[in-house]
């Protein structure tokens, strides 16, 4: 009997990161189910991957109930089984804490921790029927390595994102289910396009290039979630900036708070 082709499910799957991932692993013949609040988004990253092995779903990841639904409904669609989970699904938030509304700190929160908390916790009897050899992989940021200013509730999001995949590494290591994060540095997504902070007119990709840092193609994010799905490390850095400033922050803590506390530029996904 053939093998059953394996199943990715990816939030954040109508543009940047998601959208790179599906298309990566929709090539290497995977069934590939995408998530998103932005519908028309999704269908463009659909019509990017060829063959009818793919599914989008509405979902507002802050939503727990919503993510049973949606992810009982992929399984259904994929055949039964899903074998890994990408919790992408994240927004940017940027600014002096002093000047940052409550909404905003809120919904940073909800979305970028609380529903990588609520996708797992939805996620885990589906890769518990898959295992071992499933994975969740959440995705973080170099802003998870390091705080730097204007960035603290962002900052707070993406080390919490690390520390859920050290915790369910560990916690889901006996039932063969992996579970590892990424770390990008400066990708080219959209979120380089929009200001992270509502104060300044200012794109972050105009003040990441005064910076003098490079900006990542997204592609290579893609590619080093394939290889986190086929490896066993727990952390994954991406990107020239965040591969230096984990050296840094190890070896050199001293330095590396200096350098935050003079610069004025945002460190972050």
């Amino acid at each position: 009997m053939a093998e059953q082709r394996r199943s990715i499910f990816i939030t954040g799957g109508a543009s940047g990161i998601g959208r790179a991932t599906a298309r990566y692993f929709g090539d290497r013949g995977w069934f590939v189910g995408i998530a998103d609040v932005n519908e028309s988004g999704m269908e463009d990253t659909l019509g990017l991957i060829g063959g009818g092995f793919k599914y989008m779903h509405r979902l507002d990841v802050r939503d727990r109930e919503a993510w049973d639904t949606a992810l009982e409904a992929f399984a259904t669609a994929a055949g039964g089984r899903i074998d890994v989970m990408v919790n992408n699904a994240g927004i940017g938030t940027g600014g002096p804490l002093a000047e940052l509304d409550k909404d905003e700190i809120e919904r940073c929160l909800d979305i970028n921790l609380k529903g990588v908390l609520w996708g797992a916790q939805a996620v885990y009897p589906h890769l518990q029927k898959t295992a071992p050899g499933s994975c969740l992989v959440n995705i973080a940021s170099a802003a998870g390595i390091t705080g730097g200013s204007g960035m603290s509730v962002y900052s707070a999001t993406k080390f919490a994102v690390r520390g859920i995949a050290e915790s369910l590494d560990a916690e889901w290591a006996p039932e063969g289910i992996k579970c590892c994060s990424i770390c990008p540095s400066f990708i080219e997504t959209p979120l380089l396009d929009g200001t992270g902070n509502r104060h300044s007119n200012e794109a972050v990709r105009d003040r990441v290039k005064a910076a003098g840092l490079e900006i990542t193609p997204v592609e290579e994010v893609a590619e080093t979630i394939w290889k986190a799905v086929h490896g066993d490390d727990l952390h994954y850095l991406v990107g020239k900036t965040a591969k230096q400033l984990n050296f840094s922050k190890r070896w050199m803590p001293g330095k590396v708070r200096k350098q935050q506390r003079a610069a004025s530029s945002l460190l972050g996904k």
